[in-house]
């Protein structure tokens, strides 16, 4: 991936624009040339550059006035100034408001081309470093990825295979199961890291401004467009853009993607003339895209485009072994964001039955939820079954009971009406116990596991309940 790619030349002399427009474009730049300041903030505005080649003296907006204010607006752009003999002072005042550096006029070209070079290396390192130096206590982009389940170590050896190349993902899967999680992930451990990441969600942008969105659009282009705009794609440059909700995409916007996909260009909207544009894609969806083609909704080339590298996210449901980390990893948040007395520090044994019985239709975006409203709930250190949604109650009482429990006897409702959780927990909490001393013969030992419990605290519940180990 090359540091710099597009340079834009300011400079009232049109010979000048002439000699290093042809210099730079022979050493593989792609080149611009304006005559004036005002002429050269308005195409920064327009779409972005890797680097700006200006004079110090132009009419209208002079070198001085085009840097501070195009560092205020873009503080990553590199500038080189030319100034002429006796001008020297303006050059190095250049220097100090950030210019990178200054060549003095006359000059050979290639003295252009060196002050380039120099300044693609130091941009290069200083993105390397910026990789390098991420902060310890990010730990790896992985670690945001929760899971110890054969089907999250998978798709975890796939980020790690995929995220050091350029190639398109197209990552599918349930709604609310993370699939941005991913996408960051990949761009995280990409080469990219230190260059920008957006992300867009096709289907909440109304298909009137889509376009407008990721491609940009020219001042004037339609009636609200009083001045030039980027879009996502070129303010993401050498970076990553990340499309959820690919299925979505108006089919007219489809054309656009594929072109770009196939040529790296871009055109935004009222411009005559393409852009080409350095960033990798990664796209989402929770929608069966193959089907979306077999139907007309989607075109097949831009699927073929787009599914180089597939990744599957698999639901909650299928990754029942992680519940117990991603409960941890989310209350520990919880305990700082709700600011919390007294620090939820577990799931009780028959909130964490509930939780494995119920089915997570949402996901682990719904795991949270649910996990936010029980720890604004609950009164002591554990998350007990009162404090969680009531729908997991529900669907668990339609559910078949755990591994382990299926001799376990059903609770009745009480005849008088009396639905008290708190009153009902002891009595489920008792059956348990019965149940799985049955379950292992009177082995408090192996019951204990069972119910996940310290062999101490079974004791001491087996005794609170008047329980014969013997004869449960």
């Amino acid at each position: 991936m090359p540091t710099f790619r597009s340079i834009l030349v300011a400079d009232d002399e049109a010979s000048i624009r002439h000699v290093l427009s042809l210099v730079l474009a022979d050493k593989g730049f792609e080149v611009r040339t304006v005559a004036d300041g005002e002429e050269a903030l308005k195409e920064l505005a327009a779409r972005p550059y890797d680097a700006v080649v200006s004079d110090v003296r132009m009419p209208k907006v002079n070198g001085l006035q085009l840097l501070t204010q195009a560092l205020q607006q873009w503080p990553d752009l590199t500038f080189v100034v030319m100034s002429a003999y006796g001008s020297q002072d303006q050059a190095l005042e250049a220097v100090s408001l950030g210019a990178y550096d200054y060549v003095q006029k006359p000059f050979k070209p290639e003295e252009i081309v060196l002050a380039l070079r120099k300044a693609e290396e130091r941009v290069r390192l200083l993105r390397e470093n910026k990789r390098l130096k991420a902060p310890p206590s990010q730990g790896s982009p992985l670690d945001r990825i929760v899971g110890t389940s054969e089907p999250m170590k998978t798709l975890q050896k796939q980020i790690l295979k995929v995220a050091p190349v350029s190639t398109t993902v197209l990552i599918t899967g349930e709604s609310g199961t993370g699939k941005e999680l991913v996408a960051r992930a990949i761009h995280e451990l990409s080469l990219r890291a230190a260059l920008p990441f957006q992300a867009v969600n096709c289907a909440a942008i109304p298909e009137g401004l889509i376009e407008s969105e990721l491609f940009g659009h020219a001042k004037g282009a339609f009636t609200d467009a009083r001045t030039a705009k980027r879009g996502l794609f070129a303010e993401a440059e050498g970076g990553t853009v990340f499309l959820d909700e690919i299925g979505e995409l108006p089919q007219p916007l489809q054309v656009k993607l594929l072109r770009f996909l196939q040529e790296g260009e871009v055109r935004p909207v009222g411009e005559n003339r393409s852009f080409k544009i350095d960033v990798r894609v990664v796209a989402a969806t929770l929608r069966d895209l193959q089907k979306a083609v077999e139907q007309g909704r989607f075109r097949e080339d831009l699927y073929f485009r787009l599914n180089v590298v597939n990744l599957e996210v698999p639901p909650l449901r299928a990754r029942k072994d992680d519940l117990a980390a991603l409960s941890t990893a989310f209350l520990h948040r919880f305990n700082k964001e709700l600011n919390r007395e007294i620090p939820i520090v577990r799931v009780s044994p028959e909130a964490e039955a509930l939780m494995q019985s119920y089915a997570w239709p949402g996901n682990v975006r719904e795991l949270e939820n649910a996990l936010e409203r029980a720890a604004l709930f609950a009164e002591g250190d554990a998350i007990t079954p009162e404090a969680l949604p009531e729908k997991i109650w529900q669907q668990a009482s339609k559910a078949a009971p755990p591994p382990g429990f299926a001799a376990a006897p059903v609770i009745p409702v009480p005849a008088d009406g009396q639905l008290s959780l708190k009153r009902a927990m002891p009595l489920l909490e008792e059956t348990f116990i019965r149940a799985a001393l049955k379950q292992t013969k009177g082995n408090r030992t192996r019951a204990a596991e069972l119910l996940e419990i310290s062999h101490r605290a079974l004791l001491y519940k087996i005794k609170d309940y008047g329980i014969d180990p013997d004869k449960p």
